[in-house]
């Protein structure tokens, strides 16, 4: 197997008894229960499972938006224990491009400005920043809104918006989680086009979450089930 684009060996994720808890001691919430998962570079996957099943927890973890309570965690070649908060923060900007359900755009900002967000983090100019935000915009349809903010446009364009942010630095890591949940069936369908037309042109990996299992057969190559904090038998 060649190496990825950091230079490293070996699959795009790497989970090994990762194990997430939640509390004190006197009431703890065990969200994973030992998942071992790898995801090959370029592979795109689906995590399905009901409400509390870990899905949205172990995004979060991929995502480095959180920490395991233990386990190992390699994601683009990072471990994500051994990461400082800033390099976290770097890693989150830059490796990954996180999609949420509620598109979590800055309401005070226009659209423009938050597509710019992730590149402040990783670094780039003013000018560069503003060219690249202008042009993820125009790529998902919104050139002619790039100084509404959140409120003044439909929830189709705003997750358009979070798409455009997501995608801006061209992550190697796509984490996407409901990110059709909250749009009609023709508006959705859009937003995954964008996505996955992303994936396969820059060959990026793709974690989806999602409770469609349609979506999940049409869109990725592979289902992964989580039940009760676990990896359904024989998925890994």
């Amino acid at each position: 197997m060649g190496s990825d684009r950091d230079g490293t060996d070996g699959p795009a994720i790497r989970a090994v008894e990762v194990r997430k808890v939640y509390g004190t001691k006197a009431a703890q919430v065990e969200a994973l229960r030992g998942v071992s998962l790898e995801v090959a570079r370029g592979e795109r996957v689906a995590l399905l499972g009901k409400s509390g099943s870990g899905k949205s927890t172990l995004l979060n973890l991929l995502g480095g938006l959180d920490r395991p309570s233990s386990g190992e965690l390699s994601v683009g070649g990072h471990d994500l224990h051994g990461l400082s908060g800033r390099e976290m923060a770097r890693f989150r900007s830059t490796t990954v491009g996180i999609i949420f359900q509620s598109f979590n755009l800055i309401a005070s900002r226009s659209a423009v400005e938050n597509v710019e967000l992730p590149m402040v983090f990783a670094g780039r100019s003013p000018r560069d920043r503003r060219s690249a935000a202008r042009g993820a915009l125009e790529a998902v349809g919104l050139g002619g809104r790039l100084t509404h903010r959140p409120s003044q446009m439909s929830g189709g364009e705003s997750q358009r918006v979070a798409v455009a942010r997501a995608l801006v630095n061209r992550p190697r890591i796509v984490l996407a989680d409901e990110p059709t949940g909250n749009l009609d069936s023709q508006t959705a369908r859009q937003v995954m086009a964008l996505i996955i037309d992303h994936v396969r042109e820059h060959d990026a990996t793709l974690v989806l979450v999602t409770h469609d299992e349609e979506l999940a057969a049409t869109c990725t190559d592979r289902i992964v089930r989580l039940s009760d904090g676990r990896l359904a038998a024989g998925e890994a």
